[in-house]
């Protein structure tokens, strides 16, 4: 088997074993043996246990990003659609994102320092993915020009992370996702011009 196929091997069955159980009922010896590899190969690809599930992580955000970028990308939308779109496939592909809802459970117990700059990284790209939206809008007339995007853009993320808590923590996401359409109405009437 390739270097390439262990390591995805290794970061599949580590992504399951880090949804179900968690990152700290997760241990290094279950990942080797559940993949089948010996422990040696786990830590020839990972310094640590920290270092995979960082990389777990990060490959649900590319998934994210992804996902993002086929709106953000398409012309058929207008920037409110674009707006719209892309906050409700954000909550969409973040509910099914587990082992990003277990950073968010650490902040409330314990912290993950070693999440802390993928987390950054996402808040600054999703900025200026909104950014770009917003000058969109305000330039075909759609929107009203904003004073400051930058403090509009950084009230943008404390919401959408505020919503994180009672969605992914709580649960409370089947709950609420039908009125998502109506909500982010609201939002982008707001942004109107």
């Amino acid at each position: 088997m390739a270097i390439e196929d262990t390591k995805d091997k290794i970061l599949s069955v580590a992504n399951k074993l880090f949804s179900r159980f968690g990152f700290h009922k997760t241990s290094m010896d279950e990942i080797a043996k559940i993949a089948r590899k010996a422990k040696g190969s786990l830590y020839y690809h990972f310094a640590s246990k920290e270092e995979l599930f960082t990389e777990v992580v990060s490959n649900e955000l590319i998934n994210l990003k992804k996902q993002l970028s086929f709106i953000i990308d398409n012309t058929d939308y207008s920037a409110s659609g674009k707006i719209r779109t892309y906050l409700i496939k954000r909550m969409e592909v973040l509910n099914d994102a587990s082992n990003y809802h277990e950073t968010i459970k650490a902040d409330f117990f314990e912290h993950f320092d070693f999440i802390d700059d993928l987390r950054n990284e996402l808040d600054e790209w999703e900025k200026e993915q909104l950014k770009n939206i917003i000058q969109q809008g305000i330039e075909t007339k759609e929107f009203a020009a904003v004073e400051d995007i930058d403090v509009l853009l950084d009230v943008f993320i404390m919401v959408l992370k505020g919503l994180e808590i009672p969605f992914f923590i709580q649960g409370k996401y089947e709950k609420y996702s039908p009125y998502f359409e109506g909500l982010m109405g609201i939002l982008t009437k707001g942004l109107a011009a």
